[in-house]
């Protein structure tokens, strides 16, 4: 069991830092950050504009990182927003602008580049195994998180056992 966590975890990790290192160098090559990614990505998905809320949940990112990126992208010219008279800023829907959309556009053909290089010596069979399986784990962290979140608020916390080796 020691063994399967020590994979599942170290895998996961190095996925991520992988990742976190292709998006980071594709981005450069754009002109831009890595935290940029994914607010260009959806909105270039999303041709009729989306809120801040809206791209906290899609990008799964907080109120605050996703508001950084947006200033970023709008002082570069990539994005626009417009809100009714009397409306918060937050609710403002957000828009790639003519240059934005091209810049989307770039990042797709990264991103595309990207997976088809990464997945070359995958079967169509084991990316659909692998995507079946990483949707089932990943259910099942979810469920297990939030039990473990209400049995915290549930039960009183337990008192830690003092390591009394030296």
């Amino acid at each position: 069991m020691i063994q399967r966590f020590e994979r599942f975890f170290g895998s996961l990790m190095e996925l991520n830092r992988s990742v976190q290192k292709i998006r980071e160098t594709e981005m450069r090559r754009l002109g831009l950050r890595s935290s940029h990614a994914l607010c260009l990505y959806y909105l270039g998905e999303h041709t009729e504009g989306l809120t801040q809320p809206a791209l906290c949940t899609l990008c799964k990112e907080d109120k605050a990182a996703i508001s950084r990126s947006l200033s970023d992208l709008s002082e570069r010219g990539l994005v626009s927003s417009s809100y009714p008279e009397g409306k918060r800023a937050y609710r403002a829907v957000w828009r790639l602008t003519e240059e934005g959309t091209q810049t989307a556009a770039r990042l797709n053909r990264r991103i595309r580049h990207a997976f088809r290089i990464c997945g070359k010596t995958v079967s169509e069979e084991q990316e659909a195994a692998f995507y079946e399986a990483i949707d089932i784990i990943l259910g099942n962290l979810s469920e297990y998180a939030e039990r473990a979140e209400r049995s915290l608020t549930e039960a009183p916390a337990a008192p830690c056992e003092k390591n009394t080796a030296v």
